[in-house]
This record gives C-alpha cells, sequence and structure tokens, in this order.
C-alpha cells in the first residue's frame, strides 16, 4: 500500500461526510470576491505533506461552498448529488479508469452498456437506440445535432463528416423562440449558427404555436432539424409534438428534443402523458444530475439511429483496439477520448432507486411545485407567472412599473435570509424568481418552510416600500 494512502483517503472521507451531515444549516456562502481571496496564494515553491493539503482546502473552500445538496435548492434545474451516487463517484476516482475503450476498461464499459439498456427502458424510448455518456445536456444536445447533421447531409449526397461543411447544401434548423440557450450553442460549435435559424414564435407558456410552425417548415425542402423541447426552462412547459411531429415527418426533418430534465417526465406514469409523442423524435438529451441526482458530469445523448451517432463521434486510431460487432465500444458516442467513467454513478442510482423510486421522486417533487404555487398564490402581491405542470414555479413579487424592482428586491432578500435559495430571471421583459423544486432531499415538509420563508421576504420588502403616514 502507499503509505499514508489509507489515512488520507480516510481524512477526506471525514471532511465530505461532515459537511453533508450540516448542509441543511449551511449559512450562505462568502461572496466570489471573498472565495477568491481565500484561495488566493503566491505559486507554491514547495509542497505541503498529503493531509495537510487537504485540509488546507477544506478550510479555503468551506466558506464558499454553497448548500446545492441540501432541501431547499431552487436556483436552477439541478438534482442534489445523492449519496449513492457520489459514492459511487469516489470509486470512479479511485478506480482511475479512462473510460475512452471497453478493453482498456472492461468494466466501465459494461456498466454503460447496461446502464444504457435501463435509462431506454425507464424513459420508454426505442430500445435500439444509442447512449452517449457525457458531461450534461448542453453536450448532449451537441452530440445529437452532430448526428443530425451528418444523417440530413447524407441524405443528399454530402458527406460533412469527411469533406466539412465548406459548400454544403444549406440545413435549415427551425426551433422555438424559447429554446434553452445550450442548444443555440450547439448550433454555433457545430457550424449552423446561433442566429441561422427559422425561429417560431411561442405562447405565453413558451410552447411553440402549432400555426406558427406550420408557417415556418411550409414549403421547405432540402436538409432539415427540428428542435423541440421537453421542459421550458423557466415554466416546465412542453412543445407540441402531437403537431409538430407529422409536419416535420412530412418535410424530411430529423427531429432532436431538448428534454434535460423535462424527458424525465416519461418515467413518471402520472406524468408520462406529458411527455407523450416524444419517442417518436429522431434524438433526445438529458441530464443525469438533474433528476436522476447524479454527481455532476452527467448527461446522456441518445440516437434512434446508432449508426448516424457511431458516423458523428467515432474516434479510431491504430493502437485503440476495434470493438467486435457484439461490444459496445464507449469512443462511437462522445466526443472524448480519455474521460471519465460516468457509467458506474449512473448504474449505481438506478440500482439503488429502481424504476418506482425514480417515479416517486420525480412524481413528489411536481406535486410540491403545485403547492408552493397555490400557497404563494393566496398572497397578496405575489403571483404565479406560469400554469406549474412540471416541476417550474416563476413568481412575481407586486404589479405594475414596481414588479421588477419588489421581485429583484424579494429575492435578494431570501437570499440573504438564507432559508432557501432561489433565483432570478427575465420572463417577457419583466424579472421573475425561479423556484426549481428538483433536489433529491426535498420532501413535503420543506415546502411550508419555503412558502414562509418567501412570504416573509415579501412582507419585509413591502413594508420598505409602503407610502410613509
Amino acid at each position: 500500500m502507499i503509505p499514508g494512502l489509507a489515512a488520507l483517503l480516510r481524512r477526506a472521507a471525514e471532511h465530505a461526510i461532515t459537511y453533508r451531515d450540516s448542509v441543511d444549516a449551511a449559512p450562505p456562502p462568502n461572496t466570489p470576491a471573498e472565495a477568491l481571496l481565500a484561495f488566493d496564494l503566491p505559486t507554491p515553491e514547495t509542497g505541503l505533506p498529503a493531509q495537510q493539503a487537504i485540509d488546507d482546502l477544506v478550510t479555503r473552500a468551506t466558506p464558499g461552498i454553497r448548500a446545492m445538496t441540501g432541501p431547499r435548492f431552487f436556483g436552477w434545474v439541478i438534482g442534489a448529488s445523492h449519496p449513492v451516487g457520489v459514492a459511487a463517484d469516489w470509486l470512479t476516482s479511485a478506480w482511475g479508469q479512462n473510460a475512452g475503450n471497453h478493453v482498456a476498461a472492461p468494466a466501465a464499459a459494461a456498466a454503460e452498456t447496461v446502464a444504457a439498456r435501463w435509462l431506454l427502458d425507464i424513459l420508454d424510448l426505442p430500445r435500439t437506440a444509442s447512449i452517449g455518456f457525457v458531461t450534461g445536456a448542453t453536450a448532449a444536445n451537441h452530440v445529437g445535432l452532430a448526428a443530425a447533421r451528418g444523417a440530413v447531409l447524407r441524405r443528399v449526397g454530402w458527406d460533412p463528416d469527411a469533406n466539412g461543411l465548406f459548400g454544403a447544401p444549406p440545413i435549415d434548423v427551425i426551433i422555438g423562440d424559447d429554446a434553452h440557450t445550450t442548444v443555440f450553442s450547439a448550433l454555433q460549435f457545430l457550424g449552423l449558427g446561433h442566429d441561422r435559424v427559422i425561429r417560431v414564435a411561442t405562447d405565453d407558456q413558451g410552447r411553440m404555436l402549432p400555426a406558427a410552425f406550420a408557417a415556418a417548415i411550409a414549403g421547405r425542402q432540402g436538409p432539415m432539424i427540428v428542435i423541440v423541447q421537453a421542459g421550458q426552462l423557466n415554466t416546465g412547459a412542453f412543445d407540441p409534438i402531437q403537431d409538430i411531429m407529422p409536419l416535420a415527418r412530412a418535410h424530411g426533418a430529423w427531429v432532436h428534443v431538448d428534454g434535460a430534465f423535462g424527458l424525465w417526465a416519461r418515467a413518471c406514469p402520472r406524468l408520462a402523458p406529458l411527455a407523450a409523442g416524444y419517442e417518436a423524435a429522431d434524438s433526445w438529451a438529458t441530464d443525469g444530475h438533474k433528476w436522476l441526482q447524479t454527481p455532476y458530469d452527467c448527461g446522456y445523448a441518445i440516437v434512434r439511429d446508432a449508426d448516424a451517432h457511431r458516423k458523428a463521434m467515432t474516434i479510431a486510431a491504430s493502437y485503440l483496439p476495434a470493438a467486435a460487432e457484439t461490444e459496445r465500444d464507449p469512443t462511437h458516442y462522445v466526443p472524448e477520448l480519455s474521460r471519465r467513467a460516468r457509467g458506474f454513478a449512473t448504474w449505481a442510482m438506478i440500482r439503488h432507486l429502481g424504476r418506482e423510486g425514480i417515479a416517486a421522486m420525480v412524481d413528489r417533487h411536481c406535486q410540491i411545485a403545485r403547492f408552493i404555487a397555490r400557497d404563494l398564490a393566496a398572497e397578496p402581491g405575489i403571483r404565479i407567472v406560469n400554469d406549474v405542470v412540471l416541476n417550474q414555479v416563476i413568481v412575481q413579487f407586486g404589479s405594475g412599473p414596481e414588479a421588477d424592482r419588489l421581485t429583484a428586491e424579494t429575492i435578494a432578500r431570501i437570499q440573504s435570509d438564507g432559508v432557501l435559495f432561489a433565483g432570478g430571471a427575465r420572463w417577457r421583459g419583466h424579472w421573475v424568481m425561479r423556484l426549481s423544486v428538483i433536489s433529491g432531499p426535498t420532501i413535503q415538509a420543506d415546502a411550508a418552510a419555503v412558502c414562509q420563508a418567501i412570504r416573509s421576504a415579501w412582507g419585509a420588502v413591502r413594508g420598505r416600500n409602503l407610502p410613509s403616514g
């Protein structure tokens, strides 16, 4: 054994356990400037002993750690890194497997192979689809759209993987006005342009309007990609796939789904109707570090046409062992060669929760979101802006020209009070507060405390803004 290895790893585990045991009571973190000051040392000329280096890291980092793994973090649509996933991720780091090849890392490849099969079953997507284990939905959108780009151009006799896009037939990309910014980034990275798209008008929930989509696609011919959204970032709404799909198919379009969190509605029998019809798409992007509660650096790029997926992503070299027909080579489905073995945490989380546990968690979070919305809507001066169909609640404080300022002040007060964390966003030209109920530890008992803290913050802001006298 390496001298001091056991003591070092135990020390790190003790720090981690201490943090997780106290996360519910963690105060608001230091500001970014304060956090930087804590770490900002001259370049070390000599090193520290191993345990001392870890202790120093913890001392400097802890005041700047936000309680994202706690039950009352609602700032973004991110999970809480479930302890089972964290434990599997610790082992992943300790095992140090480069998941880039099935021969070099057979257990890592096997975990991905089986976890991919489980994911397709739980999400009820085509069982012959391929899955790439990527960093998150941003990369998953990139991979799915790379497969789309190659497939639609090959249909008209152009191989973009061999010849690039110089002189290639143009691709029409049709997308909703309220698509997530990461989809536009993927289009940029792929040479399709984030502005060179055909944007479709949306309704007050961010869903593409069927008539507007029909007008956008009418008369178009040639290579085409349609991008739909399962779970709008602010409202949780779903694009009307039942209206979109027949038109897209009639025009030969590849349909890609950005389903970073909304696709998980398909795992819950009560909510699955929201995402009915999305199984007919050609590719899907979703996150493990959202509703599956894996640690970060875990997303899934799912493609119906596995051959198109492999053509877009395969990395080959003479020193890399080739896969037999019956073997799954992980490098054929992702843009990286050297990478983390993400399949271990995914396998462990599904093994732990099972189909029933995943469904129950998704259902619980959506029920909590509806409870919060009903409770807050009863408070004078608070307005729920969206139809709460999933786990997203967007809130406005006050009314008229002062609403933006009052909403921003209330968000700031909530953040400083520290009972929960929520952030703001622009929606339809106005500031709103976003609540994303997706943290694994969040249960119904947290909802009452959250509502009380929000009402209290709003009461303080409203009291300061009442006319004097």
